[in-house]
C-alpha cells in the first residue's frame, strides 16, 4: 500500500514484466508456484503426471505408493528448513500430496486467521515445502521462506535457457564479446571496464542459478549502477565536445581483429544461436503467455482477465507483447496446453534475428559498415542475449522495437509511432517518451525542434497508443487491463530486487522511483546539444534507472538497454570525449612567398 502514492508519479517506470506467473510446481522453471490446497487435486486420478493429489487417507499408502501421508509428513518434520518455518509460524501444520507415483510434496501452511466481522479472513500462507522419494523416503528438496512461492530462485539447473548458462557456453560467449573491442596496449582504459561490466552481470547470474538470492540480487546493481553514470557522463561530455566525426564512414575503430573477422563470426553466431534454440531451449511462462495471448487476440477473446490457470498472471503485459506473436501462432497454432510451444520458439528467433538487422542499420547510419558490423556482431555474441533468446521470452521484442525508435529518430512521425509500440509492449521504454518527443534530429548534434515536429511526434505516438488499445477496449474493458497490468505490478511482491528482499527500505524506493521520473524529465531538456549518439546514450541511462526502481528484476531485461548503450560505447573512436576536445586543426602558415628571378639571370 505504502507504493500505491508513488505509483501515481512513477507506474510507466515500475511496470517491469513479470517474468514468473504463478503456475503450479509442474512448471518451476519460471515462478512463483504456491502450492494450496486449492492447486491440489481432490482424491482421484490426477490429470498430469506430476499434478499434486491429495490421498483418500493418511494412515494407509494410496494405489502405486508405499508410504502413507503420515509417514512423509513424520519425515518432513525433521528437516532443518522446516523446523526453522514453524519457530516463525507457530501453529502452522503440514499437508501430504501425491506427486506422480513416486514422490510425495509435504507442504506447510499457516493456520487461517478469521477475519473483522463482515470481512474475508487472512489466507493460509505456504511457508515451507519438502519433497520426499516414496520409495526410499529420501527428502529430495525441502525449502523455506520465499524459495516456497518463487519457485525460479531455487537454482534448478537449466530453468533459464537450457545449457546457455553452462560454464562451456557461456565463457566462450563471454571471450568473444570482449576480444575484439578490449584495448589490449592499455588494459586500465574505460573500454576495458565497460566490457568487464557488462560482462559483470554473470557473476549475479551464477549465484542465482545456485539459488543463492541474496548474494545474486546485492551483485546485480553495481553494473547497473556503474551503467547509468556511465551513459550520462558520456552524453554530457559528447554534447560539450561534440561528434568526433562527420556523416558516412569514419576512420575504423580499432578493433583487435578485422572487421570482416566480426563479419564471419556474426554468421557463425547466428547459425549457433538459433540452431541451438532448436535443438536444446525451453519456453518460460513468458513466451507461452505470447502465445495464449495471440491466440486471444485471434479468435476474438477477451485479452485480459481469461488466461488459462496454468498462466493466470500471464497477461500482465502490454497488447504489442501478444500482436507480436501473432503471425508465428498463426503458423503453430496453440494446442491449449504448456507443450513445446513451436509458435514461441519462432518469435523468439525472430525477434533476435530482427534486433541484429536493425543494430546493423542502425550502427551503419551512424558512423558506417564498420559500427554496423561492430553492434550486430557485440549484441550475437553477448551471452545474456543468448539467455533470453533460449528462454523464448519477449524481451527480445523490447529491445528491437527501442533500436527501431532511435533508427527512425529523424522523423517525428517515426519516432512517436515507435515509442507507442515500445512502451505498450513492456512499459518501461514508455520512459523515452518524452525525451524522442523533445528531440529534434538536426545534423551535427544541434537539436532542431518545432512546434510542428512536437505536434507530429504527438499525434503519432497517440493515434498508435490508441490503436493497439482497441483488443483491450473492446474485449475486458481498460478497467481489467489496468488492474491486469499496472495493479498487479505494482502491488506484487518479488525477492529478486533489494526493495523485495531487503525490508523497511520503502521510502528509499520511493525516493528512487521519484529520482527516476525526474531523470526521464531532465534529459528531454538536457544537454540541448545532441546527435543520434548522445540520443542512445540518454535512452540507456533512462532504462537503466526505469530497471533500478523495478520490485521484480531479471536478468532477461538487460536486453532492453543493451542496445543503446552498446551504440554509445562503439560509436565513439575509443578516446573518451572528456579527455580530449574537438577543435579545428590549427591553420598552416602559408609559404613565404618567392622574389621573383631576373630574366637576366634566366638567359645565363
Amino acid at each position: 500500500m505504502r507504493l500505491r502514492a508513488a505509483a501515481l508519479v512513477a507506474a510507466c517506470l515500475i511496470l517491469g514484466p513479470a517474468t514468473s506467473a504463478r503456475a503450479t510446481p509442474s512448471h518451476a522453471a519460471g515462478a512463483p508456484g504456491s502450492t494450496s490446497a486449492a492447486l491440489a487435486s481432490p482424491p482421484g486420478v490426477p490429470s498430469k503426471p506430476d499434478q499434486l493429489l491429495l490421498p483418500p487417507e493418511e494412515d494407509r499408502p494410496p494405489p502405486r505408493h508405499m508410504r502413507s501421508a503420515r509417514e512423509v509428513v513424520k519425515v518432513a518434520d525433521r528437516q532443518p528448513r522446516v523446523r526453522e518455518a514453524l519457530r516463525r509460524h507457530p501453529g502452522a501444520s503440514g499437508v501430504a500430496y501425491e506427486k506422480g507415483p513416486s514422490q510425495w510434496q509435504v507442504s506447510y501452511f499457516t493456520p487461517e486467521r478469521p477475519g473483522r466481522p463482515g470481512q474475508p479472513g487472512a489466507e493460509r500462507q505456504e511457508i515451507a515445502q519438502v519433497l520426499i522419494d516414496d520409495r526410499t523416503r529420501a527428502v529430495l528438496e525441502a525449502w523455506n521462506g520465499y524459495q516456497v512461492a518463487w519457485t525460479m530462485a531455487r537454482g534448478y539447473p537449466g530453468a533459464f535457457g537450457r545449457k546457455v548458462s553452462a560454464v562451456y557456453v557461456w565463457i566462450p560467449l563471454a571471450l568473444l564479446f570482449v576480444l575484439p573491442f578490449a584495448r589490449w596496449r592499455r588494459p586500465l582504459c574505460l573500454r576495458n571496464l565497460d566490457l568487464l561490466v557488462l560482462v559483470g552481470f554473470s557473476a549475479s547470474l551464477a549465484f542465482f542459478s545456485h539459488g543463492q538470492i541474496g548474494v545474486s540480487v546485492p551483485l546485480a546493481y553495481p553494473p547497473l549502477l556503474y551503467l547509468l553514470v556511465r551513459m550520462l557522463v558520456l552524453a554530457r561530455a559528447r554534447a560539450r565536445a561534440g561528434p568526433p566525426g562527420g556523416a558516412g564512414e569514419t576512420p575504423p575503430q580499432r578493433l583487435a581483429v578485422p572487421v570482416t573477422w566480426l563479419a564471419v563470426g556474426l554468421v557463425f553466431l547466428i547459425s549457433f544461436r538459433v540452431g541451438l534454440n532448436v535443438v536444446n531451449s525451453n519456453v518460460i511462462d513468458v513466451g507461452y503467455a505470447g502465445v495464449i495471448g495471440a491466440n486471444q487476440l485471434v479468435h476474438g477473446k477477451p485479452l485480459y482477465g481469461s488466461f488459462p490457470h496454468d498462466n493466470d498472471h500471464g497477461d500482465t503485459y502490454g497488447p504489442v507483447a501478444y500482436l507480436g506473436y501473432v503471425p508465428f501462432e498463426r503458423i503453430w497454432p496453440w494446442s491449449g496446453t504448456w507443450n513445446d510451444l513451436p509458435a514461441a520458439h519462432g518469435a523468439a528467433v525472430f525477434f533476435d534475428l530482427l534486433t541484429i538487422l536493425l543494430l546493423w542499420l542502425l550502427g551503419r547510419r551512424v558512423r558506417g559498415p564498420t559500427l554496423g558490423v561492430a553492434l550486430a556482431y557485440a549484441w550475437a555474441a553477448y551471452p545474456f542475449t543468448l539467455f533470453t533468446a533460449n528462454s523464448n521470452s519477449n524481451d527480445s521484442l523490447v529491445a528491437a522495437l527501442v533500436v527501431a525508435a532511435l533508427l527512425a529518430a529523424t522523423s517525428p512521425v517515426g519516432r512517436g509511432i515507435l515509442s507507442a509500440l515500445a512502451g505498450l509492449a513492456k512499459f518501461a521504454p514508455l520512459a523515452l517518451a518524452p525525451m524522442m518527443a523533445l528531440y529534434g534530429g538536426g545534423e551535427g548534434g544541434q537539436r532542431r525542434l518545432t512546434v510542428g515536429r512536437l505536434l507530429a511526434f504527438v499525434a503519432a505516438f497517440a493515434l498508435t497508443a490508441a490503436a493497439v488499445l482497441v483488443p483491450a477496449a473492446l474485449g475486458s474493458g481498460l478497467r481489467v487491463f489496468y488492474e491486469r497490468t499496472v495493479v498487479y505490478q505494482v502491488g506484487r511482491s518479488s525477492p529478486f530486487s533489494v526493495w523485495g528482499l531487503v525490508p523497511g527500505l520503502g521510502g528509499v524506493h520511493v525516493g528512487v522511483q521519484v529520482a527516476a521520473v525526474v531523470l526521464a524529465l531532465v534529459v528531454a531538456l538536457f544537454p540541448r546539444r545532441r546527435d543520434l549518439v548522445t540520443l542512445a546514450a540518454l535512452s540507456g541511462a533512462v532504462l537503466v534507472a526505469v530497471q533500478l526502481t523495478m520490485t521484480h528484476w531479471f536478468y532477461l531485461y538487460i536486453v532492453w538497454f543493451l542496445p543503446a548503450v552498446l551504440v554509445a560505447l562503439l560509436a565513439e573512436d575509443l578516446v573518451p570525449a572528456w579527455r580530449r576536445a574537438v577543435r579545428p586543426p590549427p591553420a598552416l602558415a602559408p609559404p613565404p612567398a618567392l622574389s621573383p628571378v631576373p630574366a637576366s639571370a634566366l638567359s645565363r
